[in-house]
């Protein structure tokens, strides 16, 4: 199957397919005429990936999923610490975003708005760090 076709199949843009290809994560053979096909099984690969992409996972951590989802004798644990430490990174940035959710509350709440030049955002955000 072509690119563009696999694209269609997987719900990545071609420029993602080739950025994965280029980076050695999956890879098309290439055909007489220089093009990339994919495989079923290449195909599956990208779909594992995007779907590892969505959930937040980094390229790195895609790669290790795709090695651990192609080796049978795999050990589970390695599969659920790999994720464990991915599900603490998206806590720390909950946190992170949490917090400047009640910064940014906080910085609305006391600007008094309208016509006038006083703006207790524009002063807030002059004395932060």
């Amino acid at each position: 199957m072509k690119i563009g076709e696999v694209a269609k199949h997987t719900g990545l843009s071609v420029k993602s397919i080739r950025y994965y290809h280029d980076i050695g994560l999956v890879c098309g053979e290439r055909n007489e005429a220089g093009y990339r096909v994919y495989r079923h099984r290449d195909i599956e690969s990208l779909k594992f990936v995007h779907q590892c992409r969505d959930l937040g996972f980094s390229l790195e951590d895609c790669k290790l999923l795709l090695g651990l989802r192609n080796n049978d004798s795999r050990n589970a644990e390695d599969v659920k610490q790999l994720t464990r430490n991915h599900l603490a990174y998206v806590e720390e940035q909950i946190g992170k975003l949490q917090n400047l959710r009640s910064q940014l509350q906080q910085m609305v709440s006391e600007c008094q708005g309208g016509d006038q030049p006083h703006c207790a955002i524009i002063d807030s955000l002059n004395h932060q760090h």
